[in-house]
């Protein structure tokens, strides 16, 4: 039991870098450091776009609209941060 939780702990750990790297990427591009027609900047932020659309989506349609304020990405970023904490407090019982 001790390994699923390493396994979770594991994902969880990717999908906070994941969306730490989409954060700081579209803070970038938004005030205009990176430029989206240069290719590897593009390719990146559509990967990470695409990676965490499934997330972010289901999220977006219970939010209420705030004009161009996304904040999907900051109830994701706190929903798994939640998880990450629910895990650690509960680790007793995977051992």
């Amino acid at each position: 039991m001790q390994s699923i939780f390493q396994i979770l702990m594991l994902l969880l750990d990717v999908a906070y870098f994941i969306m730490i790297a989409h954060i700081l990427v579209s803070w970038l591009i938004s005030f205009q450091v990176l430029n989206l027609r240069q290719p590897i900047v593009a390719q990146i932020f559509f990967g990470l776009n695409r990676l965490l659309e499934p997330i972010y989506g289901p999220i977006r349609r219970l939010l209420p609209q705030t004009g161009g304020l996304d904040l999907a990405p900051l109830v994701a970023f706190l929903g798994l941060i939640i998880i990450r904490i629910i895990l650690q407090n509960n680790a007793a019982l995977f051992f």
